[in-house]
């Protein structure tokens, strides 16, 4: 492989997503395609963006989950009221479900006695046993690529998923290992301290993040190594 071409929080922007992938010539037979996590919720399309990270995936690329299919997946296969309307009314759960043609009627709950809706589809039924089955970290010789980072002092391997999935500052302040973590989640621009600021973040204690916010107006930030370019969309 020439390149690896790391990409994350794509949140249901598929244009963004599939003009970055052209911005950077992604050839499947030459570059490693790596994938950290947050496909769905809040964009508009997350039934499209899964369907081309499933086809991705079979060319080759390497997926991750992120804490985004994590609720998704609590919501979808448990009956419990409080993920549900954590994912759905807090998370952007409702615009995912809108792109698999569901209504707010078809996902509306009664407040006083709650019941999870009834929602058929095979499509949706297929991509949720697709992101359950998804890994939560690669690591290599030189990287360990994950959704939201590392507890500083464990062994990646030894680190709980759901860690993997949602950990922030203690992350960002306390990694010092010697690979250099490739991460998402995180808003480029909180990392910066800079509103304006979405570009890639590179921080000097070996972490890269590279959440660029597309979903919020931001950017959606292509990283390639071991060269370190970035590629960017913004609209």
């Amino acid at each position: 492989m020439k390149r690896i071409l790391v990409i994350s929080d794509i949140h249901g922007e598929i244009e963004k997503f599939e003009k970055l992938l052209v911005e950077t010539q992604y050839n499947a037979k030459q570059d490693q395609l790596i994938l950290l996590g947050d496909y769905v919720d809040r964009g508009s399309n997350a039934k499209a963006v899964i369907e081309k990270v499933m086809q991705l995936k079979e060319e080759g690329a390497f997926v991750l989950k992120g804490n985004h299919e994590d609720m998704m997946i609590k919501a979808l296969t448990t009956n419990e009221e409080k993920s549900w309307n954590h994912w759905v009314k807090r998370n952007g759960g409702n615009k995912t479900l809108y792109s698999y043609d569901f209504s707010e009627s078809d996902i509306a709950v009664n407040k006083e006695d709650f019941e999870k809706p009834v929602l058929k589809s095979d499509i949706l039924e297929n991509h949720l046993k697709f992101i359950q089955e998804l890994d939560h970290y690669i690591e290599t010789e030189d990287y360990i690529f994950v959704h939201a980072g590392v507890e500083p002092t464990k062994p990646v391997a030894e680190s709980e998923p759901y860690t993997l999935m949602w950990i922030r500052n203690e992350f960002h302040n306390g990694y010092n290992g010697e690979k250099t973590v490739v991460f998402g989640h995180t808003e480029t621009k909180t990392l910066h301290g800079d509103e304006e600021n979405c570009n890639v973040y590179f921080g000097s204690n070996r972490i890269i993040g590279i959440d660029g916010g597309a979903v919020y107006g931001g950017q959606l930030n292509c990283l390639e190594l071991p060269s370190q370019h970035v590629y960017v969309v913004k609209e």
